[in-house]
């Protein structure tokens, strides 16, 4: 059998990287972000003028190995101003235009440039498909997604396909997780070698149909 050893990383590298993602990442002004790493954990500061620019910064964090965990403390401050009222508008009509959402299933609130949606829909790629269509709104200082996804399976049912689902994915040790469904909720435990890995296994049990949260018990461990 053939170990593969995994060297822990200095906060410094890590610093360095997640600099280095944030200018490779063409959606995010890189100069624009502060970058502070402690026992792998990275704290994102400064200010941006979109939402979706602070949640890409997030995302390409979290990309970078060796990281553990991201406080995200970027403000969004847009230039000028826009109304709760032409926002929660063009929140609809963003809903409306995405053919991958029940838009007449979500309910639009907007309270000082915050977005919250609210409603049922039957799968979780349609509740996370309504979020990235209101994310990029000029005005949206942030969003909370409210929505339940209705459940379909039984909890054996949605235990067999999470468990052959990250049997089946390339960059997962499944030997390494183990699933537990109760009712609609996937609980995730074990550990895994990086980040990445870890979003990878909770985005699988995401896409279980009827699965309504995930409760990642997973630990990052360099072992």
């Amino acid at each position: 059998m053939t170990t593969t050893a995994t060297i822990a990383r200095t906060d410094q590298e890590i610093q360095t990287d997640v600099l280095a993602e944030l200018r490779w990442d063409h959606s995010v002004q890189a100069n624009e972000i502060g970058v502070a790493v402690k026992n792998g954990v990275v704290t994102l500061t400064g200010t941006v003028d979109t939402y979706l620019k602070k949640w890409k910064a997030e995302e390409a964090a979290h990309r970078v190995a060796g990281v553990t965990a991201v406080a995200n403390d970027i403000t969004v401050r847009t230039i000028g101003e826009r109304t709760d009222a032409d926002i929660a508008a063009a929140a609809v009509h963003a809903l409306k235009w995405n053919a991958s959402v029940p838009a007449e299933k979500i309910q639009v609130t907007v309270d000082k440039g915050w977005v919250t949606l609210k409603g049922e829909v039957e799968w979780q790629y349609q509740r996370g498909e309504a979020e990235r269509a209101v994310r990029p709104l000029w005005g949206a200082k942030g969003v909370s997604n409210l929505i339940v996804v209705k459940p379909h399976a039984s909890p054996t049912d949605l235990k067999k396909k999470i468990e052959d689902a990250l049997v089946r994915s390339a960059s997962i040790d499944a030997n390494n997780i183990t699933v537990e469904v109760q009712g609609s909720k996937a609980i995730l435990k074990g550990k895994v070698r990086s980040w990445a890995e870890k979003q990878e296994a909770e985005r699988t049990a995401w896409l279980a149909p009827g699965i309504t949260s995930v409760d990642s018990q997973i630990k990052v461990s360099f072992f």
